[in-house]
């Protein structure tokens, strides 16, 4: 899998997790360059507290166009240590 966001490759890997389905990277498999500590959490009943990056690339920026759960709850312990996309960013498996 591979997300893609403004004509960069942000994260590509085989070993995605896939959550309601949305593909959660491993965080070994995200250019760390592109990503930019965001201020924003929000909570998930059964998935737990999330944080947000914002992306930046080119000059531009995508604001909470990623996000993470630090201490996700055991129903969905396999995703620790994951990233997933929304806000415009393609997720292809191509």
């Amino acid at each position: 899998m591979k997300a893609i966001w403004n004509g960069q490759s942000i994260a590509q890997s085989g070993q995605t997790v896939v959550v309601e389905g949305n593909h959660y990277f491993p965080l070994s498999s995200v250019r760390q360059e592109y990503l930019k500590p965001s201020s924003t959490h929000t909570v998930c009943p059964w998935k737990g507290t999330a944080s947000y990056y914002t992306l930046e690339v080119g000059g531009q920026q995508n604001v909470d166009a990623a996000w993470f759960y630090p201490a996700p709850k055991e129903a969905v312990g396999q995703i620790r240590g994951h990233v997933a996309f929304w806000k415009g960013v393609q997720v292809t498996g191509e």
